[in-house]
């Protein structure tokens, strides 16, 4: 079987990583294709998954992100048609979902919040299959554009799967890594290591995020903290760079952010993964998404796994025990069947 694969955003590459590698180990052609946007293409190269550049981000404006999904589509379609896929599968890529039509591939979509607006209505009516976690409401799914017959609702978080077989490497603090997040080696264990993901400010659904400049702010100026920003765009990048504050650290490249989170003492995120990411490993973990949440952080919420935060001078900023692991390990078997069964 002929698989395609689209990643249009940086999380696509981890989530869908082990999917990927299971569909090979069962004997299937995959194909990858990507969207320059983020660290989307440095984290295929980081975890060697081949790929295909095609298109770019359009930002934020909605005109202009019509044009960037007309002009990428039409790539794609003359890319994938000679091809004769089998299968397609992304995690919310519009744009796989109007080729996929088009070209009448079956179409395996993934997510895991359901207020996205225009993007997710377009991806779930294309697709024959979508996989969500099983807290969000069928009726939410149904107005994001789910039919209940397209569902595969799965247990626990995306999370779950994809770090299934996850193991902290310690060397993110070696030698190399230290040098390229501006740590000198042999202190990380003085310092309080905060991770800090910026807002989606190209996203449909994200809304003006005051919270996020207090939160640097703050950060900036605490002794004995060192914080690694995980910038979304180049203008979030230029921006945290132009601060110069010694303590806000901004990777060059894409970095092993799962062992960093693994190894730091609370994250802060203004988006929904990252900071699922720390729950899933046990580290602390602050939201300021300023959207409308989703039932999947709801649920985090109220269970005391994730923290809204509504001021930054609320940040406890303390050193904690070594990284817990992986706290609800699910086999990513159960995403990869489900997949495969939009071909039936």
């Amino acid at each position: 079987m002929r698989v395609w694969v689209d990643c249009t955003a940086a999380a696509h590459p981890i989530v869908l990583r082990p999917i990927i590698e299971r569909l090979q180990a069962a004997g299937h052609e995959v194909d990858v294709t990507a969207r320059d946007y983020g660290q989307t293409e440095g984290l295929l190269e980081r975890l060697g998954i081949p790929y295909t550049s095609i298109g770019r981000h359009a930002g934020g404006r909605t005109v202009a992100k019509g044009g960037a999904v007309a002009t990428r589509s039409t790539r794609l379609w003359r890319w994938a048609r000679p091809r004769r896929f089998d299968l397609a599968l992304a995690h919310g890529s519009v744009d796989i979902a109007v080729v996929s039509r088009a070209l009448r591939i079956p179409l395996a979509q993934m997510n895991d919040y359901e207020h996205a607006g225009r993007q997710r209505r377009i991806a779930f009516r294309a697709a024959r299959r979508v996989l969500a976690p099983d807290v969000i409401p069928v009726e939410a799914m149904e107005r994001a554009g789910a039919r209940p017959e397209q569902l595969f609702r799965y247990p626990g978080l995306k999370e779950d799967y994809y770090l299934a077989d996850f193991e902290p490497d310690a060397g993110v603090f070696g030698e190399l890594r230290l040098s390229e997040l501006g740590i000198d080696e042999g202190r990380e264990d003085e310092l309080v290591l905060v991770v800090v993901r910026p807002p989606p400010e190209t996203s449909e659904y994200h809304a003006a995020n005051p919270l996020y400049e207090g939160v640097i702010d703050r950060l900036a100026g605490v002794p004995g903290a060192a914080v690694v920003v995980i910038p979304r765009t180049e203008g979030q990048e230029r921006g945290l760079r132009e601060r110069g504050a010694p303590s806000l650290i901004v990777p060059e490249r894409a970095i092993d952010a799962q062992s960093l989170i693994a190894f730091s003492d609370l994250v802060v995120s203004a988006g929904g993964t990252m900071n699922r990411e720390a729950v899933a490993l046990g580290t602390p973990a602050y939201t300021i998404f300023s959207g409308e949440m989703g039932a999947v952080d709801e649920k985090l919420i109220a269970e005391g796994r994730l923290r809204p935060l509504s001021d930054p001078f609320e940040l406890e900023l303390r050193k904690r025990e070594a990284p817990a692991g992986v706290q609800h390990p699910r086999d990513p078997q159960l995403l990869v069947d489900a997949a495969l069964s939009a071909t039936g």
